[in-house]
């Protein structure tokens, strides 16, 4: 008969592990594109430590995403944790964050702005 101590030590192991692979499955596809709501300006980022530094003081909204080079989504807790969605967009939809983006700016011709992959559209963002 396993003890208290010993059945509650596996149970912790068990969950470690459970975390262990998970994390695994939770890979960003870097460089990425943060995207607030209410705001169609776009950041590049190019790695996890330019999110941390770029956001370190931020307060995310629910509606605050981080898009990655395949065009995942991650949502972003106050502590800069990632936190995988079902939510992946297309090279299409990307396009159209991005000419909003660049209306902004007013500087290219929106009409000429597409993307044949996201990892393209991601990396015309670099400035």
């Amino acid at each position: 008969m396993l003890s208290l101590a010993s059945h509650f030590n596996k149970q912790l192991i068990t969950l470690f592990f459970r975390c262990a692979v998970y994390r695994s499955f939770l890979i960003v596809s870097w460089p990425c594109i943060l995207k607030l709501e209410g705001d169609d300006e776009l950041i590049y980022l190019s790695s996890e430590h330019e999110l941390k530094i770029e956001c370190n003081e931020l307060i995310f909204s629910d509606d605050d995403y981080l898009i990655d080079s395949t065009g995942l989504c991650f949502l972003i807790s106050n502590t800069l944790d990632l936190i995988k969605t079902e939510k992946m967009l297309t090279a299409d939809e990307l396009s159209h964050l991005i000419r909003k983006n660049e209306f902004i700016k007013n500087e290219l011709c929106l009409s000429k702005i597409h993307f044949a992959t996201v990892s393209d559209a991601i990396k015309s963002l670099v400035y």
